[in-house]
């Protein structure tokens, strides 16, 4: 039994003749020869060879890379967006159960007579109320708001009226529609 031998430059196919190669170095040509006096002190491993197959290997990996970094760039911006709506909702959440708390205050009547003595001024029945008020007129110390009264319907000031006025005046007039009939259509009528 033969042992077998791979398939390469230089070595015969199983069952054929040789292929009549030199067997120096096996399928080299002589300028790639490392003794070759050609190129002298280089050796044929370490001059890179580019051929066409890593030309378009190159391309593919260049071609791939520049698609993955605009969806890595989406990706990372879309992540950026989700952490800065997981932040709105956290604070939203605070603000609905600070809400919720105030509601509940709301239905204590202590707190709510407490709100109408801070901010209205009120007195409970017995209890005696003072307000300092100072030499301009105005309530000293606490700011107590008042009630304002609901702001009546605006209504134009009489020097818009008046500019109102001037304005349409330097207006052409519109024409009125003519309430006498026509005679030609009166006497086709009849």
């Amino acid at each position: 039994m033969a042992a077998r031998s791979p398939r390469g430059p230089g070595r015969p196919p199983r069952g054929g003749a040789p292929t009549g190669k030199p067997t120096g170095q096996r399928g080299a040509r002589p300028a790639d020869r490392p003794d070759s006096p050609s190129r002298p002190g280089i050796s044929a491993a370490s001059v890179p060879r580019l051929t066409t197959r890593a030309i378009v290997l190159l391309a593919v990996v260049l071609l791939l890379l520049a698609s993955y970094t605009s969806t890595l760039h989406a990706w990372w911006q879309q992540r950026g967006e989700i952490q800065q709506t997981r932040a709105q909702i956290a604070s939203t959440r605070d603000d609905i159960a600070e809400l919720e708390d105030q509601k509940q205050r709301w239905n204590d009547p202590a707190y709510v007579k407490q709100q109408a003595k801070e901010r209205f001024g009120w007195v409970s029945p017995g209890e005696v109320g003072y307000r300092v008020i100072g030499s301009d007129g105005k309530v000293q110390g606490a700011d107590v708001p008042t009630l304002d009264a609901p702001p009546e319907a605006e209504q134009p000031q009489w020097y818009d009226k008046l500019w109102g006025s001037v304005k349409e005046s330097g207006k052409d007039p519109k024409p009125r529609p003519t309430t006498t009939p026509d005679p030609d259509k009166v006497l086709k009528d009849q």
